[in-house]
């Protein structure tokens, strides 16, 4: 004969679910702030979440017992501690770029009637790892495994903007600066100056120098350490397409690389 559940005991046990849900949501919280403001008191979690010191304590102690959290010794203020660095470096791995960037291609794709290019560096070249295509019967080239330069595409400015002086040179000295066409930029001080605006604005863009007759803008896509592991960009033919003043898009596309690293890991600063 089947035995009855204790109506009571269920009631303690659906109580005592909440109650652990409860505190997982509220460690998360804790965290979340940890993670914004680098560090905070017992006093400041408590005030934010609307909660007691006693509750904070406690969730910080836990915290702490599992190194997630570490108390700074000298002003008693708490930090995200080593064990937060143990449970990231396990999800890079399993990243794939292409995976979490097609969604937003495909978005940008859709939005601005354009071809949207994920590249990334590989000997020497930006090389094309995705595309999403735009509606227009144009835009019918794939530029999927396509090796380009650096020095004349927008997704290469970016790539070579990021890299150190001393990779920089280096690539630059193996493949020299060849002129795809009259508007490629030859000069090496005229490139130099072109990746500090680059550096500076957050973008790179290209004016038919690749190819007459297309114009494209990039942005950088950031992995979780903040290195630019890759360059999202938008292109489209000269006669219809200018990307510095099609309105909204230099916003658009730099949200665009700021999602795709978040998919990656990167937190915005």
């Amino acid at each position: 004969m089947a035995s009855k559940t204790d109506p009571e005991s269920e009631i303690d046990s659906e109580a005592a679910q909440h109650g652990g849900v409860q505190s997982v949501d509220r460690a998360l919280a804790v965290l979340e702030i940890l993670a914004r403001d680098g560090h905070a008191g017992v006093s400041d979690i408590a005030e934010e979440m609307g909660i007691h010191k006693s509750t904070v304590s406690r969730l910080l102690g836990s915290l702490v017992s599992r190194d997630i959290v570490h108390q700074n010794s000298e002003r008693g203020k708490y930090q995200l501690g080593f064990g937060i660095l143990r449970l990231a470096s396990s999800i890079p791995g399993r990243l794939s770029l292409v995976r979490e960037a097609r969604p937003v291609l495909e978005g940008l794709a859709d939005q601005f009637k354009e071809t949207v290019n994920l590249a990334v560096l590989r000997s020497n070249y930006a090389v094309n790892v995705d595309q999403a295509m735009g509606p227009s019967t144009l835009a019918t080239y794939d530029w999927v495994g396509s090796l380009t330069p650096l020095h004349a595409t927008s997704s290469g400015k970016i790539l070579l903007a990021a890299l150190s002086a001393d990779d920089r040179d280096r690539i630059l000295k193996e493949t020299g600066l060849p002129a795809r066409t009259p508007r490629t930029i030859t000069s090496r001080d005229k490139l130099d100056e072109q990746l500090l605006d680059v550096v500076g604005n957050g973008y790179a863009v290209t004016l038919e120098e690749f190819e007459i007759g297309l114009k494209s803008m990039a942005v950088p896509v950031y992995n979780h350490v903040g290195s630019v592991i890759g360059a999202i960009s938008i292109s489209g033919p000269a006669f219809r397409f200018d990307p510095e003043k099609t309105p909204g898009l230099l916003e658009a596309l730099k949200e665009a690389g700021l999602q795709i690293s978040a998919n990656m890991g990167y937190t915005r600063r």
